[in-house]
């Protein structure tokens, strides 16, 4: 092989970079949590960012304890409901699904995404048994039509995991919230880590500069600057998927873990800007505060699930101190 003169640019690890399938992001597992039973997830709409004055947490840090200004995330969490319960068995290839249950009267708002189904008849609870159940999960819905930033009526629809507690008490709980409505609040709580999973901003077709970083050719070149030198060797007698290449930019889905919940809020007057946040407007529902940002723009839906991995050491729920808050103008005036 030739000798390497240099660091290959972009990393693979993404790969392949195209349009996400769907603008509901996707967990592809849920953490083990020891308190429950509860739902491991919730989902909102991204409102926008501001700033905010925190009292540091961080033992080792220069400032801890002090009182220092960090980014933070607002994001609109109205109320989900429960249209569903899905079990599942596990098998040789993963998890199976055992069968499933509707609640009686499914909001009517489902019609927009799919048929609504036949409600389960009673009996259907008499014929699930914990010994054949390995998982459970609620099939739950957004409810968009009362966000007014948002310009959509029809529903996300997604599973969300029921952690903690034994596989007999995770059904009970499923069969008392079926049907009805749950709350971030059900979710988590002030000081957690949680983990965000979203849609990027959508960016387009886009050159092998800016998609891979790679470095711009000599002015003497014949024809282009803005493309990749060489595309591969002359044997094997194809291009290489590690070739930079041009093609979509953004719309990818990307999960970032370790969002600490600084506040949880009832009511949006407490959090909107002057003039509203942009492209948004006012949040009107119960909200959510991240410290630092999250993948997509303003209006995309935003997935939260329990931190999966080791969280900060050393730090306590109840640490988390946010002292002020900016409301100011974000119109630029």
């Amino acid at each position: 092989m030739p000798r390497r003169t240099r660091p290959r640019h972009g990393s693979m690890g993404y790969s392949p970079r195209k349009r996400a399938t769907s603008q509901v992001p996707k967990f592809n597992s849920w953490p083990q949590t020891d308190d429950g039973p509860r739902i491991q997830g919730f989902a909102g709409y991204k409102a926008g960012m501001t700033h905010a004055s925190v009292v540091d947490y961080r033992k080792s840090s220069t400032t801890a304890g002090q009182s220092i200004q960090v980014p933070v995330t607002v994001i609109e969490v109205p109320p989900m409901k429960i249209a569903g319960v899905r079990f599942y068995k596990n098998s040789p290839y993963g998890l199976n699904t055992h069968s499933e249950i509707w609640a009686p009267k499914p909001d009517e708002a489902l019609r927009k995404r799919f048929p609504i189904p036949k409600s389960s008849s009673k009996d259907a609870w008499k014929k699930i048994k914990p010994e054949d159940i390995d998982d459970v999960r609620l099939i739950t819905h957004t409810q968009p039509a009362l966000v007014t930033g948002v310009p959509k009526k029809a529903p996300e629809i997604m599973e969300i995991r029921i952690g903690g507690g034994s596989v007999e008490e995770r059904i009970k709980y499923a069969k008392k919230h079926l049907g009805k409505t749950i709350k971030v609040s059900d979710f988590t709580s002030e000081g957690k880590f949680v983990d965000v999973a979203a849609i990027t901003r959508g960016k387009g077709f886009g050159g092998p500069v800016k998609r891979w970083g790679v470095k711009l050719l000599s002015h003497k070149n014949s024809k282009h600057r803005r493309q990749a030198g060489t595309i591969g060797s002359f044997s094997p007698g194809y291009t290489r998927p590690t070739a930079p290449l041009a093609g979509q930019i953004g719309y990818h889905q990307r999960t970032e873990h370790n969002k600490r919940v600084l506040r949880i809020g009832e009511k949006g007057e407490d959090v909107n800007p002057a003039g509203g946040f942009l492209h948004y407007g006012l949040v009107r529902n119960g909200y959510i505060i991240l410290h630092g940002s999250v993948p997509g723009p303003a209006k995309r839906l935003i997935r939260l699930r329990d931190a999966s991995r080791a969280t900060v050491p050393d730090v306590e729920p109840e640490d988390v101190k946010l002292t002020y808050l900016s409301t100011q103008s974000k119109q630029g005036a």
